[in-house]
């Protein structure tokens, strides 16, 4: 079992409520790939760091979701979004005002191959902390692969969608969130940073796995 599992703090959340405008008709999160939902390879590899996930998504697309994560090992919950597609921000905070434990492991539903050892290092960093972050070789943030201080970040999230900056990282400015360098990270590949957002990308995935 994980080290982070046997600490009992932390939880997995999966953002899966956008509109998924680049998919085409398709919901991404339980698209096909190589013959299993993305939600479901998502949900898969927090399963070996926690023992609950909380899934936030739109209430049209819960019973799909259950369908794709039908005998789950792990324990599945839902936050569904009272008002649809607000955007990330708002999925972050939906999502963590659910989580039981004080740090939890958020990743988007279109990520399917987000390592579990990326969330162990992020965790290790987050402790004490409001949260840790990866800021890529390029200057990007990777703020919907992250750990979070679910509370801390909750509440800021809430607060940031009341002001004219809605970005993620704006929810930043008033918590104490640990920046990780790409390059500091340990035997993480960058393949867990790859989104699926649109059919190509799907397509390209399923060659690499089949």
């Amino acid at each position: 079992m994980s080290p982070v599992t046997t600490t009992g703090s932390l939880e997995g959340v999966v953002l899966a409520g956008g509109y998924s405008t680049r998919f085409g008709d398709t919901d991404k999160a339980v698209a096909d790939l190589a013959g299993v939902p993305m939600i479901r390879r998502v949900v898969d590899r927090l399963a070996t760091l926690t023992d609950a996930v909380v899934v936030n998504c739109r209430d049209e697309q819960r019973e799909a979701i259950q369908t794709a994560l039908s005998d789950h090992d792990v324990e599945v919950r839902y936050a569904i979004d009272p008002v649809p597609d607000r955007g990330p921000l708002a999925g972050i905070q939906v999502g963590l005002e659910a989580v039981d434990c004080e740090y939890a492991a958020v990743v988007a539903c279109d990520m399917p191959f987000a390592e579990p050892a990326l969330f162990e290092q992020l965790y290790a960093h987050a402790r004490g902390h409001d949260g840790a972050v990866v800021r890529l070789e390029d200057g990007w943030y990777q703020p919907t692969q992250a750990v979070y201080r679910a509370e801390s970040m909750a509440r800021a999230c809430k607060e940031t969608l009341g002001s004219d900056d809605t970005r993620i990282l704006a929810a930043f400015d008033t918590l104490d969130v640990v920046t990780v360098a790409e390059a500091d990270l340990e035997g993480i590949s960058e393949m867990t940073f790859e989104s699926i957002d649109t059919p190509a990308a799907l397509q390209r995935a399923t060659r690499r796995l089949e």
